[in-house]
């Protein structure tokens, strides 16, 4: 795989990302969630909060942090599939918070992730 295809190294900066919630004892409760065109990439339960988490991967931050593409608008499209979720998944009480993992790969090789950065921004950004 090059480090130019955008979609694979997506898929592969999920699965770290889902590795790492996973080792700090996340339990992971569904991946991609999809509301209509909304996508929310890990649902997770931390210490009884439920944890909607937007991973953004990037092989540099030449072009800006990773984190910087969870724009306002990106944060409304997550917040309406987070409702969407609590209200079909009968979890609408809990307590729940919005999470950004960003990850920056630094070096593949045969489309295995050598070496990579891992940043979690817990309570990220807020539903109004």
């Amino acid at each position: 795989m090059a480090l130019h295809d955008t979609h694979l190294l997506g898929l592969l900066g999920e699965n770290l990302a889902a590795d790492y919630l996973q080792k700090k004892g996340y339990r992971i409760i569904t991946r991609n969630y999809r509301y209509h065109r909304n996508e929310i990439d890990i649902i997770a339960r931390h210490r009884g909060t439920v944890c909607f988490v937007e991973v953004k991967t990037r092989t540099s931050d030449a072009k800006g942090h990773p984190a910087e593409a969870v724009t306002p608008q990106k944060q409304r499209e997550i917040i309406k599939a987070a409702r969407a979720w609590l209200a079909l998944s009968g979890e609408g009480e809990q307590d729940c918070r919005f999470d950004v993992l960003a990850v920056i790969v630094e070096s593949m090789h045969e489309g295995r992730i050598e070496r990579s950065v891992i940043e979690h921004f817990t309570d990220a950004f807020w539903a109004d």
